[in-house]
């Protein structure tokens, strides 16, 4: 992996070969403009992710560890550098190009879980594949075998309001699963949920990681969470501070 320390010196740990790269930013930078300040959100970021990686981000807040993950799928612009997902440059895509790259090659999992209270399980699983032109009845059944890998057939007629906290997410899982994507981001997917139900919703992305070679970058304030990855990259003043192997963030988790 490269990673962008502070001071702009540049650290190569690992790199993959080039066909085991699924994401790859170079120099990377973002600053918001608000009219009456600037503010430097990413400075010169780089990086690599192999296929079937699981990664953490992790920093404080307004590190911009949520923006890092924002600009490397596609849901927010930079200002200069490159970002490839599986070599391609998605800065030189149109909208419309863009939009379906991230639909097909990318699924995503936010604290809040994003369902549409009016539809049950199955009819918000299978939204994204409607709306990208799958015919019905296979979007319905893509959504099911969706549902059964987080273990969750039997709820495929319940609506959000009818399922607990971890089922919601689990359900947002499948949504991002359900098109096979080559990367699935997740921005605190665990934040909203009490210990044990995180740890039963790590426990579902571990396994689906390990069972299909998903790759998987998941952007956390837990160490417990990052423990489970990996290996962790640490933001901090946007910026790539360092990074921790998986065994290093066990210690950490546990206090040693």
């Amino acid at each position: 992996m490269t990673v962008e320390l502070k001071g702009g010196e540049a650290s190569d740990i690992g790199a993959p070969g080039a066909a085991d790269v699924v994401i790859e930013a170079r120099a990377v930078e973002k600053t918001y403009d608000t009219g009456t300040v600037k503010v430097v959100a990413l400075r010169q970021v780089s990086l690599r992710v192999r296929r079937g990686e699981m990664v953490a981000i992790m920093g404080p807040s307004g590190c911009g560890k949520t923006t890092l993950l924002n600009c490397l799928s596609g849901l927010d612009d930079f200002d200069s550098g490159l970002v490839l997902i599986n070599g391609a440059d998605i800065a030189k895509m149109a909208d419309d190009r863009k939009t379906e790259f991230r639909a097909r090659d990318m699924g995503f999992v936010f604290q809040t879980y994003n369902l549409l209270p009016v539809l049950n399980a199955v009819e918000n699983v299978e939204l994204p594949l409607i709306v990208s032109g799958t015919k019905p009845k296979v979007a319905r059944e893509l959504a099911l075998q969706s549902l059964d890998r987080v273990h969750l057939r039997a709820q495929a007629g319940n609506r959000p309001a009818q399922l607990s906290g971890g089922q919601r997410q689990r359900v947002t899982i499948a949504r991002a699963l359900v098109n096979r994507p080559a990367i699935m981001w997740a921005d605190e997917p665990t934040g909203a949920l009490d210990s044990a139900t995180a740890t039963e919703i790590m426990d579902l992305i571990v396994d689906l990681n390990q069972s299909a070679h998903q790759t998987c970058v998941i952007v956390t304030h837990d160490p417990k969470v990052a423990a489970r990855c990996h290996r962790t990259i640490h933001m901090e003043d946007g910026v790539i501070a360092r990074e921790n192997t998986q065994a290093e963030m066990v210690a950490a988790a546990n206090g040693h």
